[in-house]
């Protein structure tokens, strides 16, 4: 999870992820959540990071970036590193 141990863009916005609270296809989301929103929250105390678990919701991650440019990824069946990766390749993280 080092990619995630720095400053993210300044014009990222928002970061909201969504999953099932116990549907094991939101397994790896859970997962990553529970040991990087931690490290996301530390390097980056200001940016909003929703996380919304309702029964039955497919795992995604949406990313808002300024001038109401949106990203998403579908997480749904990924491992917890695969669901690292995702995230890392829309927030352009190196």
């Amino acid at each position: 999870m080092s990619a995630f141990a720095k400053t993210l863009s300044p014009a990222l916005r928002e970061i909201r992820i969504f999953c099932c609270q116990s549907n094991q296809a939101s397994a790896g989301t859970r997962q990553f959540i529970l040991s990087t929103y931690p490290v996301i929250k530390k390097h980056n105390p200001d940016l909003p990071v929703m996380i919304r678990e309702a029964n039955g919701t497919p795992a995604r991650m949406f990313a808002r970036f300024e001038r109401g440019v949106e990203k998403h990824v579908e997480l749904d069946d990924l491992s917890s590193s695969d669901v690292a990766a995702s995230v890392a390749r829309i927030l352009s993280i190196s």
